[in-house]
């Protein structure tokens, strides 16, 4: 595993330097997270793949400011995968990471050969409840994440090196993201976007539900629906060899 930072933004690599003749899948985490979110993934696909995983400016080792946009977001991420000469890169993103995802493709279209969007939504309304908790009492909500965010039958120890990455992250960032999601809204603009699109679903994730996912593969030309069973919103963590295995018949069949 290669650590690494391109001006104020952090980021672990499979590999280094880049593989000029491979893709680069690019990992964007979600909100109030890190790269940690990403380790497996970014190791298991070293092998066939660039695999870069960044922490959003203001989270994990980054320098800078949270945001409270996508849009702000995303330019953040296309000036990182410009800075890096990404060959190829197909961004991929979980959640607040799959609105930034779309907004790349709706922004910079042609730009990026494919996408992957995990657990996430054209539309990603945040419960009130979520707000409050953060705003009150910020080591609730690290701690209701181990309910919240995974499946029952995944144990919450699988999920502990991204809680303790959450807990640094400064509760105004959080809000931030959570706003970020709460207007993003790109439901009758998804017919736009004509690059194949892996969408990832999991049939525990109470955040971002099935239906959510569904919605993307149906509404998206090139479009392939991928189902995981027993994980929830965090599932790169809670099953990560088939989010892995899923990431790369994908990338194989570009």
């Amino acid at each position: 595993m290669y650590e690494s930072r391109v001006g104020d933004t952090a980021f672990i690599a499979g590999r280094w330097p880049l593989d000029s003749g491979l893709p680069t899948v690019v990992f964007i985490h979600g909100s109030g997270g890190s790269s940690v979110l990403w380790r497996e993934q970014v190791e298991a696909l070293a092998g066939e793949m660039n695999t870069v995983a960044l922490d959003l400016p203001g989270h994990g080792a980054s320098g800078g400011k949270g945001m409270d946009t996508v849009a702000g977001y995303s330019a953040a991420v296309e000036e990182f995968i410009a800075s890096l000469h990404a060959p190829r890169p197909v961004p991929c993103g979980l959640s607040l990471g799959g609105a930034v995802v779309l907004q790349l493709l709706l922004e910079k279209p042609g730009k990026y050969e494919a996408a992957i969007l995990i657990n996430t939504g054209a539309r990603l309304r945040v419960l009130p409840l979520i707000f409050e908790t953060i705003e009150r009492d910020y080591p609730a909500y690290i701690a209701g994440s181990k309910t919240m965010s995974v499946s029952p039958k995944t144990d919450s120890a699988r999920i502990e090196p991204l809680l303790e990455s959450m807990a640094t992250c400064p509760p105004e960032v959080a809000l931030g993201d959570f706003r970020a999601c709460d207007a993003f809204d790109v439901m009758e603009r998804l017919g736009e976007i004509s690059v194949p699109v892996l969408v990832l679903t999991a049939s525990d994730d109470r955040l971002t539900p099935v239906k959510y996912g569904k919605y993307l593969a149906e509404h998206m030309p090139k479009a392939r629906l991928v189902h995981i069973e027993d994980a929830g919103h965090l599932s790169p963590m809670e099953k990560p060899e088939e989010v892995a295995k899923a990431i790369l018949d994908f990338v194989r069949s570009l």
